[in-house]
């Protein structure tokens, strides 16, 4: 057997891991018993926007999922009360166990029958998994009692049952009950969703957008996030790009969101607040804050436009276009009048320059959002856990657009003095991000920016009209012209193209999307391009739900195919807890298997075929004396 230098060099790392035939044989025979299994369930959602319990409840009972499952087990001997009980038990199982003890202590019966029935469902969930995998998702405190409970066998005279009778009631007489049902619904939970799939936007707009990512953050290494623009807005904010950070502020006050800013992230709006009352008026119906904040926004990316005429933005420095004697400004031929005459900062001579006490305001604020520590931990796990865009399972999922010119061919970009289309594009764009946290420079963060709002922004796709919707009535010069993306992302031919640009040929590989909002109501649908592109953006947004007529998707990757969940509105926690109420979710098997997709089907099939061929090179090794055994 003949070895290169850098084989033999493998081969003894991995033999300090298997150090012996014996050892190599089992993980071999334990690897390909993997390929065999079904692979695990993913679950896609996207443009979350800071919607908190509505969230957290999804993730309880994974997208619908956890109902199902009880029916499934329980249909016959529960009632639909009872069943749906115990549902609200594995979503919440702390804030309900505290319920149920105020009508006095939990009865030891009733506490042996939530164990039961939650042993029964976990045990259908840790089916499809191997016990090192389930024995990993547990809580390492019981660990070793849940496994003995989940793997019970029954023998001849019983003996094992009586085990783990005594099991179950030494968990009761120890007072442990609690601890070991918060244990099980947390391992229940984490079994049916193998991998989550979060496709941006996850901040702006809801209240606690902070809130979710302590949630993503328990996930680790079951997670992967794809960038959307207001998370890239956020990312250049924490970077310090000052233009960044009004447009934060600005779309949390729209919100009322002063919770996030304040509470969640530990950024004071005083400096601010109290400049705005000192210098704006309340006339003409405007905010003062809202005034400070707008004039603020149009300076300072005004100021960065001037910095980056690579950007091709100029058109969008209206503040410099405006007729200060008339309180107009001309676009396209027709005059507007301003909603305000209120601009006691700008300088009618040089309108982009600030003043020197909104120079003291952006400092300030620049060093809030920048030494804000809980902010910086939450773009860490943004910069470790995400990306632009992510091909996995044949399946490609990106946020926003694939910029795209009129007659539908890859649009070509040029920012660093070579044009770049396609997937060359998305991956200097990924480059380039990842620069502006851990090598920044000026050009770098105020690219953090660009992607926010550009028109040739993967991220975004549309020429931005802040300026319009701030100051103008006529809600014509509100519309945002888009790129062809979204006209031709209809289309098969378009779908098939950026999933060949990405290497995914095969017939079950697909784009899923999110960014723009379905409208339901108007009779729209997620799925486009005769099934190869899902648009996942339902309006998990309390503020879109109008328009969309739903609450959000979450489209489902299991064995069997691929699902799409249509939720509705989430009332409250409050009322989940109290009358059990759930999140009605309607289901649409939109892709059926003819038979079970296996892990061997999967990236990590790959990985693991890879890991069998280097265990039979370590095991020819052993023989060929090559490498010596211990």
């Amino acid at each position: 057997m003949d070895l290169t230098l850098e084989k033999r060099k493998i081969l003894e790392l991995l033999a300090r891991e298997f150090p012996n035939r014996r050892a190599a044989f089992a993980e071999i025979i334990n690897l390909q018993a993997i390929l065999n299994l079904p692979k695990g369930t993913e679950h896609y959602l996207s443009d979350l926007h800071g919607e908190y319990e509505a969230f957290k409840h999804i993730l309880n009972n994974c997208s619908g999922v956890i109902r199902e499952k009880v029916e499934l087990l329980f249909g016959d001997t529960l009632t639909t009360a009872e069943q749906a009980e115990l549902c609200t038990l594995i979503y919440y199982p702390v804030e309900e166990l505290e319920r149920m003890k105020q009508g006095g202590e939990i009865p030891r019966l009733l506490y042996r029958q939530m164990l039961d029935r939650l042993i029964e469902l976990t045990r259908y969930a840790s089916s499809k998994y191997t016990r090192s995998k389930v024995r990993k998702a547990m809580p390492q405190e019981f660990a070793f009692i849940i496994d003995e409970l989940l793997h019970a066998q029954k023998d001849e005279d019983n003996n094992r049952a009586r085990y783990h009778t005594k099991i179950l009631e030494s968990i009761m007489d120890t007072k442990s009950a609690d601890d070991f049902i918060v244990a099980l619904c947390t391992l229940t939970k984490r079994l049916f969703v193998d991998r989550l799939h979060i496709l941006g936007d996850i901040f702006d707009r809801g209240e606690h957008a902070d809130l979710i990512m302590d949630l993503l953050m328990n996930y680790e290494n079951e997670l992967d996030i794809q960038w959307g623009n207001h998370d890239i807005l956020w990312m250049g904010a924490a970077a310090g790009n000052p233009a960044s950070i009004f447009v934060c502020i600005n779309n949390n006050v729209k919100y009322g969101n002063y919770e996030v800013l304040e509470n969640g992230y530990g950024i004071s709006m005083r400096n601010l607040v109290l400049f705005a009352e000192k210098t704006y008026t309340h006339e003409e119906g405007m905010d003062p804050l809202k005034k400070a904040i707008s004039v603020l926004i149009f300076k300072l990316e005004g100021q960065l436009i001037k910095r980056h005429p690579e950007y091709k933005m100029d058109n969008r420095m209206l503040l410099g276009q405006v007729d200060w004697d008339n309180y107009t400004i001309t676009l396209d031929g027709t005059v507007h009048p301003l909603k305000t005459h209120d601009f006691p900062t700008v300088d009618r001579n040089d309108p982009f320059r600030l003043s020197a006490e909104e120079e003291i305001v952006v400092k300030d604020l620049q060093y809030a959002f920048t030494h804000s520590v809980r902010l910086r931990q939450h773009v860490d796990f943004l910069y470790s856990h995400g990306s632009m865009y992510k091909c996995i399972n044949e399946n490609l999922l990106y946020h926003g657009c694939m910029p795209l010119d009129d007659d539908g061919n890859f649009a070509r970009v040029d920012f660093w003095g070579d044009p770049v289309q396609g997937r060359a594009y998305l991956d200097k764009v990924d480059q380039e991000v990842r620069s502006a946290w851990s090598a920044p420079d000026r050009n770098s963060v105020d690219f953090l920016w660009y992607l926010w709002c550009g028109y040739d922004s993967p991220l975004f796709g549309r020429v931005i009209k802040t300026f319009e919707r701030t100051y103008l009535e006529d809600k014509g010069t509100w519309k945002e012209p888009r790129n062809p993306y979204y006209v031709y992302n209809r289309e098969k031919r378009t779908a098939k193209m950026i999933l060949h640009e990405f290497g995914l040929y095969s017939e079950r590989s697909h784009i899923i999307n999110g960014h723009t909002p379905v409208n339901v109501k108007k009779g729209e649908s997620p799925i486009r391009a005769d099934g190869k592109l899902y648009v996942i953006d339902g309006g998990f947004c309390k503020a879109y739900q109008k328009a969309t007529g739903i609450a959000g998707y979450t489209l489902i990757f299991s064995s069997h195919g691929m699902k799409l969940k249509t939720h509705q509105p989430f009332e409250s926690l409050k009322k989940a807890l109290e009358e059990n109420l759930d999140i009605h979710s309607d289901t649409e098997i939109v892709e059926e298997e003819e038979e079970r997709i296996l892990v061997a089907h999967t990236d990590q099939g790959v990985i693991i075929r890879e890991r069998i061929k280097d265990l039979k090179d370590l095991l020819k090794a052993y023989r060929s004396g090559l490498v010596r055994e211990r």
